[in-house]
């Protein structure tokens, strides 16, 4: 199998350190906040690409971590009056119960920064002594960059490009402003633990380092997170643990493109932020997956206006064909190696969920004629597809209670008259009567709704 390296630029084939396991971490989720629709995504990423190694019999131990103290839990807890190591407890508890309605599985290895405080200390004192960090009068302790000269090699950067705008914030006593904390002194009423350069706490970038070298010792093969994290957070972290190491941090780099909403980055401050907890109200936790797993990994995923409702649409297309064969045939025993086969296949090419979901469609279409002609084998190809798509999410509820919570919400949910004019509009255009369905097209998007038009019929989408 190839995947794409972050590092070289370029597809590579998959070879461990250790032949038969791997050791793969991610970087997890900062509780300043509950969980949005990018914190999801990632995670999903990574559930499934941890599943398809196992698929292909490799050992995987997975870890990801939860950032639980930085600036801005710190600023949440002066907004909230709660202390910052409560306040990043209550959030863990709410993010981990989103994630469990969102069916995505518990990491092998859940760490956490606050529980590794030792850690991290000693891993910063290893880099004093090796003359690659300095501590400041101030109580802070600095990352000496021009001590790495493989700085930038992540993001292709040299250290002149990244200080392009950079300034040293007051309070700072850096020697270069390319310097990076390694520990911040703590400032007046915030969280700290005691440190031989006083109270403080870690920086950002240390902690994936040192929790990883606990964890797995000196090497990974697969390090993995969002794009936004290339630089500065993984390109400080190769530089941190390879300084002390004198070896490869990480073999494969993975990053998942960023969420985008309606064409734009999705941000607090566009208020554009689609919270998972109120998109799992509104959706099934499959239709999400699908919606967001059309996409490759490496891409940033556009939202636009429907694509969850089209996504449940599709959903519904097909567990409503799943419950035609299993009423009629029963579930299949045997499965259809072939559907598997390809599955594998496309996956193999950088995990490419885009490709193995497109399939569907030609699958289920073979599916429902078959079932028409009394084929039988229509219940193997439901029971194969059940079994190889569970990998990514899907499939894994019974036909017949998805249909009832689904379908009857999403069609109550489309007022009757607006049903009528989407229906008229379709007749419009099954006539070629082009005008009349343009006219009727743009009466529903005054009303507030888009057809979208496919082979198979129209979806309406309240926008």
């Amino acid at each position: 199998m190839k995947i794409y390296n972050t590092l070289t630029r370029t597809k590579e084939e998959f070879t461990p350190l250790e032949e038969g396991k791997v050791k793969m971490y991610a970087c997890g989720i900062t509780v300043s906040g509950e969980a949005h629709i990018g914190h999801g995504y990632q995670a999903l990423i990574y559930d499934v690409m941890r599943k398809f190694l196992e698929k292909q019999g490799y050992k995987v131990t997975y870890a990801r971590n939860y950032t639980d103290v930085d600036d801005k839990i710190i600023a949440k807890s002066k907004e909230t009056g709660i202390p910052a190591d409560k306040y990043a407890a209550d959030m863990i508890k709410k993010i981990d119960a989103v994630m469990a309605e969102m069916d995505i599985d518990d990491p092998t290895l859940w760490l956490k920064a606050t529980e590794n405080i030792g850690n991290i200390i000693k891993f910063i004192l290893r880099l004093i002594e090796s003359g690659h960090a300095y501590p400041a009068e101030c109580g802070d302790v600095y990352f000496n960059v021009s001590s790495f000269k493989r700085y930038g090699c992540l993001s292709n950067r040299s250290v002149e490009d990244m200080l392009d705008g950079v300034r040293v914030e007051n309070g700072e006593q850096k020697k270069s402003p390319a310097d990076f904390a390694l520990w911040k002194a703590a400032k007046e009423g915030e969280i700290f633990w005691q440190s031989p350069w006083g109270k403080g706490r870690p920086g950002w970038h240390i902690e994936c380092s040192a929790m990883n070298m606990a964890a797995f010792g000196d090497q990974i093969d697969i390090h993995g997170g969002g794009r936004d994290l290339i630089f500065p957070h993984h390109e400080n972290e190769i530089a941190q643990t390879e300084s002390l190491t004198g070896k490869q941090f990480a073999k494969y780099w993975t990053h998942n493109g960023l969420i985008k909403v309606n064409g734009q980055k999705m941000s607090k401050s566009l208020g554009n932020s689609l919270l998972l907890e109120d998109l799992l109200k509104k959706y099934s936790n499959e239709a999400v997956k699908f919606a967001l797993l059309q996409t490759n990994y490496r891409n940033d995923n556009n939202l636009t206006d429907g694509i969850f409702d089209e996504a449940e649409k599709h959903m519904t297309d097909f567990y409503t064909i799943i419950e035609k064969v299993e009423s009629k045939f029963g579930k299949g025993k045997s499965g259809n190696a072939q559907i598997d086969k390809r599955f594998d296949a496309v996956m193999s090419d950088d995990f490419n969920t885009a490709l193995a979901l497109s399939d569907l469609f030609g699958l289920f279409k073979e599916i429902s004629r078959k079932c028409a002609a009394d084929d039988s084998s229509a219940a193997d190809d439901v029971y194969q597809i059940r079994k190889t798509y569970s990998l990514l999410g899907l499939f894994k509820k019974d036909a017949k209670a998805y249909l009832e919570k689904y379908a009857q919400k999403a069609d109550a949910e489309i007022p009757q008259n607006i049903k009528e004019l989407a229906e008229k509009r379709w007749q419009a255009k099954q006539s070629k009567n082009w005008a009349e369905a343009d006219k009727l097209r743009a009466e529903l998007d005054s009303l507030g709704y888009v057809v979208k038009d496919s082979k198979d019929g129209y979806t309406i989408i309240n926008k």
